[in-house]
């Protein structure tokens, strides 16, 4: 069955690259989702805003009446809430059965607000969904146990780090430096730079939470 795709524009910067643009390429014909500010990123990237999600304390009137007369749905939720914009429009999508989604626009100059972006990609309602949140020439996943392949080109610089815990029993295939039923500690960046022998890598492990962050050539 085809992936039903979403591109999912948050209020950061556009952080324009060449991942942002293969993304794109990859999904002409995905719905196009605005968090709140995140409509001036889409239209950064030329696309028109199907849905906008959020408070609204990012967009003007002006803006919201322009997204609605381009036939922008428009979900206006209290500023007071215990989600953020880009939270409330990831359940959106999934739960209306869209499982191929990315995430542009989630790097900004708030850490806070970047570091919250990337957990969101732990939310139970995206488990079982291909999520990812690209900027520039990167493209970062939140992996669960299992087996992951990854493609790309050689020299490509993949990075892998585990959040909330360790990763236990990971093994590594294709990667300059493997890995052999090993565990990556939450603290040490012994994770960090590796790079693809081939175009195809794979990544197995047991347990745990492992964010992958590949660029395109070498970091």
């Amino acid at each position: 069955m085809p992936q039903r795709q979403a591109l999912i524009f948050a209020n950061g910067e556009p952080n324009d690259g060449a991942m942002v643009r293969r993304t794109l390429t990859a999904a002409p014909d995905a719905h196009i989702i605005a968090a709140d500010g995140g409509a001036r990123v889409a239209w950064y990237y030329g696309r028109i805003v199907q849905t906008v999600i959020g408070d609204m304390d990012s967009l003007t009137e002006d803006e919201l009446a322009q997204l609605e007369a381009g036939g922008a749905s428009v979900y206006r939720y209290p500023p007071a809430k215990n989600e953020t914009d880009l939270e409330l429009a990831l359940i959106w999508a999934a739960e209306r059965g869209m499982d191929w989604l990315r995430i542009i626009g989630g790097i900004g100059d708030r850490f806070d607000q970047t570091l919250a972006n990337v957990y969101l990609m732990a939310l139970p309602q995206l488990s079982v969904l291909n999520v990812a949140l690209v900027a520039g020439r990167q493209r970062l996943r939140l992996l669960r146990g299992g087996t992951h392949e990854v493609r790309g080109q050689p020299d490509d610089t993949i990075s892998l780090m585990p959040v909330g815990g360790d990763v236990r029993d990971i093994t590594t295939q294709g990667l300059g430096y493997a890995l052999d039923h090993e565990t990556l500690y939450f603290g040490p960046a012994r994770g960090i730079s590796n790079v693809m022998a081939a175009e195809r890598a794979q990544i197995t492990f047991a347990s745990g939470l492992l964010l992958m962050i590949h660029t395109l050539g070498r970091a």
